[in-house]
């Protein structure tokens, strides 16, 4: 061992401590070793080496940059030569360039960023000042003040959460959690049900859950992965198949006037043939209630069983694990109140807000009062009353001093830094892609006759899949095919309208689910405090397992023109494909 310089304090000072297990990291040819008592020392000439990149990667990598320069270049003569490339294929380019390099690369900063300048590019016809000029005017600043009230609530709940930890709340509930959750599978099903249980706001759901069940399931040694897909699957999947919530209400907004039934109405009729938030919902309490897994998640639980929640990539949220941020360690004074109390408040505060700015849009009735309400407002509101609530609740108790408390606001703040940089280039690049009609031109690909109307259900669901996935967005995606399909089926076929909806919105959750621009992707990561690209790639067998699942449903019910036909044949084959994976899994453990 090596003795340690300056230099080399430096460096230890920045290492994070995992407390069960030693963590190394390598800096040139020296070793740093921490060990569980927190001692820390160098290692030199140990032979280890560096992590090469595979061959095959960079081949990969390369290729890819060649075909996107040559896309580049064959739009720009075309740019030159007059041509627009608005509502046109080339619409699709930029959101799939940013897909295709946040998976190569993992890295989504970058990824997305150059999805953004080529949709500046291709929006200004390659002009450079317009492009610059059109990203930060149109894109950066219109998505960042459209957008005010989210970033705001992610802060104000950031802030929450920091506080609930301060105040030890957190790790009062893994103290209760010891002596009431047993078990690994018991802790993946208490996740399940929180998820639920939050059902009126994705976005609330993603970091609320994660931020309560954090504590639990890393006691119980389940991924970080594992943590981040458990959010996921219990966020738009419970959104979109829950009458009160603003998804319902975002639905209910983009039925077309004078349609056959109202908004609300249909998207009621449309829950029971809603094939991917159901199926995702049982192919969760499956997998939780056997403990199984398959594909990357895996690897990941493998490794989280020996100690390593995060695989990689976990450097930014280990510091969070262990620091108790408070004068002297204070944790011991929290008790599970002081986690349950703010969340109780933030729940009933966001639905009486969500009722009242409804209200005040001219809802007549509790209905009328959810499809009219402002989601975002509401749940600002009710950030800002939690944080006052706990100023109240946490001081005169003394959980917490008033230098604490007040130490948590900015420390809050940063927690919520990386999902909103992320959030601010993905909806940037929205609005690129809707400036280049990305919308119009999916209107006019979805041209269909007669002969394939029995396919209709099918078609939409992969249609809406391939939006979602592109866009990273639900919501866009439902703006743009609802009115298509309702305008289709609404006066000839109320059933198949139904069904064809159903589809739409099925498709819309699934293909925001493997996108690594979705927001509500990044808020699961956000909210389990996992790498990014990490959910992305141990989310996306799930996902298509299940949309293979929804391909045979849909296509059931367009040939029978019954919904329920699909729903019968979506939750089969999904039975079917889980037992074969949980023989496989058995075998494996046996072997």
């Amino acid at each position: 061992a090596a003795p340690v310089s300056g230099t080399q304090e430096k460096i230890l000072r920045t290492v994070t401590v995992f407390p069960w297990r030693a963590v190394m990291r390598e800096h040139e040819d020296l070793v740093c070793v921490m060990m569980e008592n927190h001692d820390a020392f160098f290692i030199k000439g140990v032979g280890f080496m560096r992590t090469k990149t595979p061959k095959s990667k960079t081949i990969l990598t390369k290729i890819v940059a060649i075909v996107i320069l040559a896309l580049l270049v064959i739009a720009a003569v075309k740019c030159a030569n007059g041509a627009s490339l608005a509502n046109t294929a080339w619409s699709l380019l930029p959101p799939v360039i940013a897909i295709v390099l946040a998976l190569i690369t993992k890295e989504a900063y970058s990824a997305l960023f150059i999805g953004v300048l080529v949709g500046g590019l291709f929006t200004c016809g390659f002009a450079p000042v317009a492009t610059l000029d059109t990203i930060l005017n149109d894109g950066l600043i219109a998505a960042i003040a459209a957008n005010a009230g989210i970033f705001l609530f992610l802060v104000l709940l950031g802030i929450i959460v920091s506080l609930v930890n301060a105040a030890g709340g957190s790790a009062a509930f893994g103290r209760w959690a010891e002596t009431h959750i047993k078990t690994h599978a018991g802790a993946q099903l208490a996740t399940f049900v929180l998820g639920i249980l939050i059902f009126i706001d994705d976005y609330f759901n993603c970091l609320t859950v994660g931020s309560v069940m954090r504590p639990v399931t890393d006691k119980y040694k389940v991924s970080r992965a594992k943590l981040a897909y458990l959010i996921d699957a219990t966020a738009a999947p419970v959104c979109i198949i829950a009458p009160i919530s603003s998804w319902a209400a975002a639905v209910n907004s983009y039925v077309p006037a004078g349609s056959s039934m109202s908004g609300f109405e249909m998207f009621v009729r449309t829950i029971p043939f809603n094939l991917y938030a159901m199926l995702t919902l049982y192919m969760v309490f499956f997998t939780s209630l056997l403990g199984f897994d398959f594909g990357l998640m895996k690897k990941h639980e493998r490794n989280a069983a020996h100690g390593d929640l995060f695989t990689s990539g976990g450097e930014a949220f280990q510091n969070q694990e262990i620091k108790d941020p408070t004068e002297g360690g204070k944790f011991a004074k929290g008790k599970v109140i002081d986690l349950i109390a703010p969340m109780i408040v933030m729940i009933f505060t966001a639905i009486a807000t969500m009722i009242w700015t409804g209200y005040l849009n001219g809802g007549t009735n509790l209905v009328e009062d959810f499809a009219n309400c402002s989601s975002s407002e509401s749940l600002v509101f009710a950030g800002l009353v939690t944080v006052g609530f706990l100023l109240l609740f946490y001081l005169p108790r003394r959980v917490i001093g008033f230098k604490d408390f007040m130490n948590s606001v900015p420390e809050g703040g940063k927690l919520m830094m990386p999902p909103i940089l992320i959030l601010v280039l993905a909806w940037t690049l929205k609005g690129m892609t809707d400036a280049l009609g990305i919308g119009d031109f999916v209107r006019q690909a979805v041209s269909l006759n007669e002969g394939l109307m029995r396919f209709v259900p099918l078609l939409i669901f992969c249609i809406a899949i391939f939006i979602a996935f592109s866009s990273g967005t639900s919501w866009g995606t439902f703006a743009i095919l609802v009115p298509i399909v309702v305008n289709m089926f609404s006066e000839t076929d109320p059933t198949m309208m139904i069904v064809a909806v159903s589809a739409v919105l099925a498709g819309a959750v699934c293909g925001d689910h493997i996108s690594p621009i979705s927001d509500t992707t990044i808020l699961a990561s956000a909210g389990a405090q996992c790498h990014h690209i990490n959910h992305v790639s141990t989310q996306i067998p799930y996902v298509l397992c299940v949309a293979a699942c929804c391909f045979l449903g849909y296509l059931a019910a367009g040939i029978t023109a019954n919904g329920w036909v699909g729903t019968g044949v979506g939750f089969a084959a999904l039975i079917v494909v889980l037992v074969i994976l949980d023989r496989k899994n058995k075998e494996t453990k046996e072997a």
